[in-house]
């Protein structure tokens, strides 16, 4: 999956930014007649890697300047170094991960993402979309391997936790008859958090941390302090760097937990400490909108044939043997669905691969865009997904009355998301756990 637009302009803004630490800083600039060598320091060792005084300080200097390019006021130097260096520490963790289990984007792959933002963009080419950049001073090199890793990162969750979520059909009609009762179900929340997490299996002690830093950053907040400020400094959240911001979320995918407190909230309100199963949140109501709810939908039935990727089942080996079936069905007539049943390694292989009926939306990005390319009846080559590698076939399309079987699929996919969510943050969590790490930073937040 590609990663969202507000997150690749993010990285577009930092990468803009000429790195200066000591400007960022507040330090005086060097004497250009002086050559200043950077006297380089390990600041924490991260499994066999290390992270070191001036990694931190180029993307510490990067981040202040995004920051104030977005008029966000900064928290403490001590406080966004240390939230930076703990994300630098996770994305690590994930770097090393998906070279141990044979996640890889190569380059054709990431060429066909970067194709994808620049018609985002409106820019006719690659080319034109990269000379674009570098004429806005982007080192063009430094954005592409920053896409590369959101797109690894991104296809780590795919592969490690959405894959493996389950949402029974009584969590469905549970989630549909709660959201029955609740006044505007139909509307829409520009919303900001704060989220401090809960480390897995914590005792009192820990969770009693975590409660007082939830309790100082709603401390902050009711002093005054900008929301965006506090949430920087504060959350442990993907999306702290960028103000807390959530963008709008519908109401059937906003956590009952959160929809509760959002009832009694004005826009520009904040709420109390919520509590769940995963940590504290705080959150800030921006704007409220009533959605249009969509009477027609297009929908594609689909089935598919997955072979994944492994350790011991490399992306070269799974697509070779894709295209074995794929030569199998198109060549020698053999029946989509018996292959798909013999070699399909997901749950739709015992109905023939048959994943139903999709709407828009409801599949990653490079799926959904070979479902748009594909005749009915006409079988893909090989696709590649987070998931692995797919053959897909079109069955037929059709223009549906949103209906009970689709408020059922929207709401499904409500709780996958809240699932995921919930499941990342453990992950992320497990895997931090797992690791060892070493800090050499001093309490001053230098060497």
């Amino acid at each position: 999956m590609l990663p969202t637009k507000p997150q690749w302009m993010f990285l577009l803004l930092l990468l803009a930014c000429p790195a200066s630490a000591g400007a960022a800083a507040g330090q005086k600039k060097p004497d250009p007649q002086k050559q200043v060598v950077p006297i380089d320091r390990i600041i924490a060792v991260v499994n066999d890697d290390v992270i070191t005084r001036l990694e931190l300080d180029i993307r510490l200097d990067l981040v202040v300047r995004q920051l104030q390019k977005q008029g966000t006021p900064l928290p403490a130097p001590e406080v966004l170094e240390k939230q930076l260096l703990e994300r630098m520490i996770v994305d690590r963790l994930q770097s090393q991960f998906a070279r141990e289990t044979g996640v890889r984007v190569d380059d054709t792959q990431l060429d066909k993402s970067l194709q994808r933002i620049a018609q985002e963009n409106n820019f006719p080419s690659l080319a034109d979309f990269r000379a674009k950049l570098e004429e806005e001073g982007v080192d063009f090199g430094k954005f592409r391997e920053e896409i590369r890793g959101e797109i690894v990162a991104s296809r780590l969750r795919e592969r490690e936790v959405d894959s493996k979520l389950v949402v029974g059909d009584s969590e469905v009609d549970n989630y549909l008859a709660t959201q029955s009762r609740l006044p505007g179900k139909g509307d829409e929340y520009r919303l900001s958090h704060i989220l401090v997490l809960v480390p897995e299996q914590a005792g009192a002690e820990k969770i009693q941390a975590s409660r007082q830093r939830i309790e100082q950053a709603l401390s902050q907040l009711q002093g005054g302090a900008e929301f965006a400020q506090v949430a920087a400094g504060s959350s442990d959240a993907k999306d702290a760097l960028q103000g807390g911001n959530m963008g709008w979320r519908p109401a059937d995918r906003v956590p009952a937990l959160f929809l509760d407190a959002l009832q009694k909230m004005r826009p520009g309100e904040i709420s109390p400490v919520l509590r769940s199963p995963n940590g504290f949140h705080i959150l800030k109501l921006a704007e409220r909108r009533s959605k249009d709810v969509p009477v027609m939908l297009k929908q594609t039935r689909v089935r598919h044939i997955l072979i994944k990727t492994s350790e011991i089942m490399p992306e070269s080996d799974a697509r070779s043997r894709l295209l074995e079936i794929r030569q199998n069905i198109v060549e020698a007539g053999a029946d989509f669905a018996e292959q798909a049943k013999r070699y399909s390694e997901d749950g739709s292989a015992m109905h023939g691969g048959d994943l139903g009926w999709i709407s828009p939306g409801e599949t990653v990005p490079e799926f959904e865009e070979a479902i748009n390319a594909l005749r009915d009846g006409q079988v893909s080559s090989a696709v590649h997904s987070g998931f692995g590698w797919h053959l897909i076939q079109v069955l037929e399309r059709r223009n549906a009355d949103v209906s009970a079987e689709q408020k059922k699929m929207q709401a499904r996919m409500a709780i996958r998301g809240f699932k995921s969510d919930e499941a990342y943050q453990d992950w992320l969590r497990q895997l931090r756990d797992r690791a060892y790490v070493e800090y050499r930073i001093g309490a001053a937040g230098k060497p």
